[in-house]
Order: structure tokens, then C-alpha cells, then sequence
């Protein structure tokens, strides 16, 4: 059987305000990676990264990494 292709829920994205720069912190943060390594990755400071996932925390409306990736998963914001 072919592997299934993921689908942004584009809609949701959309709706909830998450930019571009904020789904590629999520999709860092859903493998597993430091502020550290998010800020070195996408060539920002990690203090940027800190402001975006606390955006990212206020509009999933959670208070931690692990419940962001949880959510944004629900959503079909990441794989």
C-alpha cells in the first residue's frame, strides 16, 4: 500500500494566525528539538524562537511543548 500523504489543514492555520515562520517552530518542536537547536536550524535568535513559541503556546491556547505538538497534530497542523 502507497504511504498516506499528510494535508495541512490550511483552514486551521488559517483561522488560528500561525505564519509560516511559526509552523517550521512547530514542526521543530514536534521532533524534538531545543530552543537551541530551533534558533541555530532556521538562522534566528533563540530568544525569537522563545517569543514564538510562547505566540504558538497563546494561540493553540496550551502551556507546554508537548501539549503544542499534541494539539497541532490534532489539528493536522503537522504530521
Amino acid at each position: 500500500p502507497a504511504p498516506e500523504t499528510f494535508e495541512k489543514n490550511a483552514a486551521a492555520l488559517s483561522a488560528l494566525g500561525i505564519t509560516l515562520r511559526e509552523q517550521e517552530v512547530l514542526a521543530l518542536l514536534a521532533a524534538g528539538k531545543s530552543n537551541k537547536e530551533i534558533a541555530q536550524k532556521l538562522g534566528i535568535s533563540p530568544n525569537t524562537v522563545k517569543t514564538q513559541i510562547a505566540s504558538l503556546y497563546q494561540k493553540l491556547e496550551v502551556n507546554r511543548r508537548t501539549q503544542a505538538v499534541q494539539k497541532a497534530r490534532e489539528l493536522a497542523l503537522i504530521p
